[in-house]
């Protein structure tokens, strides 16, 4: 009786404890938010489902790379068309892939700003017609201050840290002080990086090559830079030589374009043919973007170190397309250490536009009770807005000298 007795409160017991537990887990999901993402803000139709722990529950993504590549750029009223197709079947499939319906949800995130005005319209009015189905809460976006934060979703940065947004449309340095406030201190002043780098591949005619075809401009370069010198050719950027953080690349892309041409001509090559010094010429082109944009982050941290903007042992999170660049982060991790501070990059999947990081920055505000709409309805896209306070002006008028960099990685 003894043994059956002993049998018996073992077993209670453990029913007790999966009891417990089951209540605890219970409670701890009651006080989790979901939040579903969407973003339209230029060429990939992206939904994600996030709950306040950091959790992705789905995702799904449309990207129109290959058809924009196969017609030589992002076209607005081509992407435009790609996402009026998608949006409802990527929201579904996120919506689906979550187990979640949006009776489940606590909120609806949606990119306003910035981006190509028709693409951000469609992502804003389909969120607005799920707001008045469902009656959720809606939580306008900013694109870059998502890509800026997405890093906090898989590791724990606490503010303030340092941001470089690279991508295909912004060139961007600022310095993360909370949640929803940004202190700008380095802008591009024409093309982006990445659109640099697009617009050199096709000069180049590089999707006439099979390894390239499928790739975006800026993939492309960057596998045939591995097999070329980054010395050989030497564009250089006359914003090198100014004392600000801010970025100009069209000098860099003239120069490229200029030398492709006078090859071409050179060699006899006409049609989609390649010139014969292809390797060398895209590892140069990555290497001078990639110096400008580590000077300008040295002086960013001086910036932030005069002006003490930025904790002892600080962080960096680098961000966008031109992010997912393995050279480049190499470079910036240099840079990093040079300055005792520390560097993070989101997977390079969560560097590109995507509905998790949209999602994520929903969570964000959800958190701190800022930045939902009081009148979703009436909410508008502005295709052009600052991310932060500017102080690049400021900046600039100090001449803040930085010591010579040496960049010693290989492509």
């Amino acid at each position: 009786m003894m043994h059956l007795s002993h049998y018996s409160y073992s077993v209670n017991r453990a029913i007790w404890k999966i009891t417990r537990n089951f209540h605890k887990t219970c409670q701890r999901l009651s006080k989790s938010k979901v939040v579903l993402g969407i973003e339209t803000s230029c060429d990939d139709t992206g939904a994600a489902v996030v709950n306040t722990e950091g959790q992705i529950l789905g995702e799904a993504l449309n990207s129109q790379t290959k058809i924009h590549v196969e017609h030589g750029g992002i076209n607005p009223s081509t992407a435009k068309s790609l996402h009026i197709e998608q949006i409802k079947n990527v929201v579904t499939t996120a919506l689906h892939r979550a187990g979640t319906t949006l009776q489940d949800l606590d909120a609806i995130a949606v990119t306003t700003e910035p981006g190509l005005a028709p693409c951000l319209g469609i992502g804003l009015g389909y969120a607005k017609e799920l707001v008045a189905e469902s009656g959720l809460p809606m939580i306008p976006i900013h694109h870059m201050q998502a890509h800026a934060l997405t890093a906090r979703l898989l590791e724990h940065i606490e503010f303030p840290f340092l941001v470089l947004l690279i991508s295909g449309g912004h060139s961007i340095l600022t310095v993360a002080q909370d949640v929803d406030r940004f202190l700008l201190i380095g802008r591009g002043l024409d093309t982006s990086p990445g659109d640099c780098l697009e617009k050199v591949a096709r000069c180049l005619n590089l999707k006439s090559l099979p390894e390239c075809q499928n790739l975006s401009g800026g993939a492309a370069i960057e596998m045939l830079a591995k097999g070329g010198d980054p010395k050989r050719f030497a564009f250089n950027a006359a914003q090198n030589r100014v004392p600000s953080c801010d970025f100009s690349f069209s000098g860099v892309r003239t120069q490229a374009e200029t030398h492709i041409q006078k090859e071409r001509e050179q060699e006899g090559i006409s049609g989609e043919s390649v010139i014969s010094t292809v390797g060398d010429l895209c590892a140069s082109l990555q290497y001078a973007i990639t110096f400008q944009i580590c000077r300008r982050l040295q002086r960013a941290f001086s910036y932030c170190e005069l002006q003490g903007l930025l904790p002892e042992n600080s962080t960096l999170v680098v961000s966008g397309g031109v992010a997912s660049n393995q050279y480049i982060r190499q470079c910036l991790q240099q840079v990093c250490q040079m300055n005792s501070s520390r560097l993070v990059c989101p997977p390079p999947k969560l560097c590109t536009d995507n509905g998790v990081m949209i999602a994520w920055n929903g969570v964000e505000k959800l958190r701190i009770g800022r930045g939902v709409s009081s009148d979703p309805q009436s909410e508008n896209y502005s295709p052009r807005s600052p991310i932060g306070e500017d102080v690049t002006e400021e900046l600039f008028r100090l001449g803040l000298k930085i010591p010579r960099l040496k960049l010693e990685i290989q492509p």
